[in-house]
């Protein structure tokens, strides 16, 4: 009968203790710090996802679309204006649409690696909407305007006349596409891909290590829990072994001295 009541105990206090670990299951750890480093990680994921798809849209995929040019060097030829000025139009209020024409600026170049004379063109953009001219300007109604704006390219090319300059040409394409500037090129692309994937990754590492945190955290719970437990049952057993052994101990000592 004296032995049943510890072992009742036993079993209250492991009810208790299972009890106690699902409760500490069913509850994550958590923090207002934790919550707050939590926000940054997911908005950082969110914000990188968000920079992939501008940057994929405006800068990758028409990367990927354009004619893959190489660089080689370009020398003044021949520049030019045509007599024939180019029909535009430019916006002069609500439902208006102004008429305007702008002179066609034509520069020669001399490609170095391969001796032939090409049409240069500004950039890209240049070469699809008009490729007979080096550039189109912004159309407006003022022409002597747009006229002393060619003269002035005219006059800097004339002036790099046998000094070769950096262009940029297509092998697979005609000759005449050859650009000045190139609007995209690899540091550009690298750029574009490195700083969302560093983003990316920078909030999937502080997620992690929240969650790593929390997951330490209800791991050492568990352990502190089963501990108490243990101690707590334990240390009464061991007593009332103790107080029973004192008092078996004293009756003999009576019984003795009757």
């Amino acid at each position: 009968h004296r032995t049943a009541l510890p072992t009742s105990g036993r079993k209250r206090d492991t009810n208790s203790h299972d009890g106690d670990l699902a409760d500490v299951r069913r509850k994550l750890p958590s923090s207002a710090g934790e919550d707050r480093a939590l926000l940054l990680g997911f908005a950082m994921m969110g914000f990188s996802v968000l920079m992939f798809f501008l940057l994929g849209t405006t800068i990758l995929k028409p990367f990927m679309l354009s004619t893959q040019r190489e660089e080689s060097n370009c020398t003044t030829v021949h520049t030019h204006i045509t007599e024939d000025w180019l029909d535009c139009a430019f916006p002069c209020g609500t439902d208006c649409r102004g008429r305007g024409k702008f002179p066609c600026l034509q520069v020669f170049v001399n490609l170095a690696h391969s001796g032939q004379k090409a049409l240069l063109h500004y950039n890209e953009e240049a070469v699809q909407v008009n490729p007979k001219c080096f550039y189109t300007p912004k159309c407006y109604g003022d022409g002597n305007d747009l006229l002393n704006r060619a003269l002035d390219m005219k006059e800097f090319f004339d002036h790099k006349n046998g000094t070769p300059f950096s262009c940029f040409y297509s092998p697979d394409s005609q000759p005449e596409d050859v650009i000045l500037i190139k609007k995209s090129d690899r540091m550009v692309i690298f750029h574009c891909l490195f700083w969302p994937s560093l983003t990316l990754l920078g909030g999937a590492l502080i997620v992690g290590m929240v969650r790593l945190t929390q997951h330490l955290s209800l791991l050492c719970e568990k352990y502190s829990t089963a501990v108490r437990d243990e101690v707590g049952g334990k240390v009464p057993y061991m007593g009332q072994h103790r107080f029973e052994m004192w008092s078996t101990g004293r009756n003999k000592g009576r019984s003795r001295e009757i």
